[in-house]
């Protein structure tokens, strides 16, 4: 099962850590433990005194370097063990040290990072207004309402759903809902 773990390092060390960790992976035969490297980074356009445009490209995380590991197995030990002791890594985000294992990146907040870095594309989303939906999450789980209008850009809908005799508008996540 493969998952990103975040790796400390010194700060302005980011890119070179990246590279030892690749260089390393390929050296002792780890391809199939470590499968990506990523330092975050975005670039920002910037004036400078003269007025004139320039990028300038800024790490999203100052100091960290994430990693996909594979995490079962008996391999993984030796994964952890060769990315903890590459040369400017402090250690794991997440571990106690010790030999503890790591804490993994959730899967919802990783999602989003690579969304922002272009390198996975937003779930579609295939309900329109006027569908009639069921909710599946929540508090308000198994009621079932009409969509009347959808914020893709912030994952939402509003669905009118009867209460008390009258439609209510209620807002809810994408993965709060299922079509019907």
């Amino acid at each position: 099962m493969k998952r990103w773990y975040v790796v400390t390092t010194y700060s302005g060390f980011e890119n070179s850590v990246k590279q030892d960790i690749e260089r390393r992976t390929e050296s002792m035969n780890m391809t199939h433990l470590v499968y990506q490297v990523l330092v975050p980074e975005e670039i920002e356009e910037v004036k400078d005194k003269k007025g004139n445009i320039k990028q300038k490209v800024n790490k999203m995380f100052p100091g960290y370097v994430f990693v996909e590991m594979e995490v079962d197995g008996e391999m993984d030990e030796k994964a952890w063990f060769m990315v903890r002791n590459t040369p400017k890594v402090t250690g794991f985000l997440g571990s106690s040290g010790g030999g503890a294992k790591p804490v993994p990146v959730p899967k919802n907040e990783m999602d989003e990072i690579l969304r922002k870095l272009g390198l996975i594309s937003k779930p579609k989303f295939e309900i329109e207004v006027g569908n009639r939906v069921e909710i599946i999450d929540g508090s308000f789980k198994g009621m079932i309402g009409d969509v009347s209008q959808i914020a893709p850009e912030k994952e939402e809908l509003t669905v009118l759903i009867e209460m008390f005799g009258r439609l209510t508008p209620m807002e809810f996540n994408f993965k709060q809902v299922k079509k019907i």
